[in-house]
C-alpha cells in the first residue's frame, strides 16, 4: 500500500516535469520540487478536492464530468500558490491544460507501472 502511494508520487512528478517540457509558461526549479509539489497535490486531492466537488457537483454532472479538470486546474492553482517561485504557472488557462495533459500522461504512466507493482 505505501509502495503503490510512493510510487504514484513519484510518478506524479515525473508527469509535472513532462508538462514542464511542453509548457514555457509552467515553471519547476527540478525534480526535487516536482516531488514536493506531488506531495502537496497529494495533499490537496485528499483533502480539498472532494469539498470541491462536492460544491461544485450540479455542473460537473452538467459537463459530464468535464468540470472536474477546472477543478484539478484549481488544485494546480493551490500548489504553486502554496510553492512559491520554485513552482510557477503564468495563468489559469495554462494551468486547465496542464491539468488535462497531467491527467493524459499520469493515466499512461500508472497503467504502465501499477501493473509491474501486483
Amino acid at each position: 500500500m505505501m509502495l503503490r502511494w510512493i510510487v504514484s508520487i513519484i510518478l506524479n512528478a515525473v508527469a509535472l516535469i513532462a508538462v514542464a517540457q511542453l509548457f514555457d509558461s509552467f515553471h519547476l526549479d527540478g525534480f526535487g520540487t516536482a516531488l514536493l509539489a506531488s506531495l502537496i497535490l497529494a495533499v490537496l486531492n485528499v483533502i480539498v478536492k472532494p469539498i470541491l466537488i462536492l460544491f461544485t457537483l450540479p455542473i460537473t454532472i452538467l459537463s459530464l464530468g468535464l468540470f472536474l479538470f477546472i477543478i484539478n486546474a484549481v488544485t494546480l492553482m493551490i500548489t504553486q500558490a502554496l510553492m512559491d517561485a520554485s513552482f510557477v504557472i503564468d495563468g489559469f488557462g495554462t494551468a486547465v491544460l496542464a491539468a488535462i495533459i497531467l491527467s493524459i500522461i499520469n493515466l499512461l504512466l500508472n497503467s504502465v507501472v501499477k501493473d509491474s507493482i501486483r
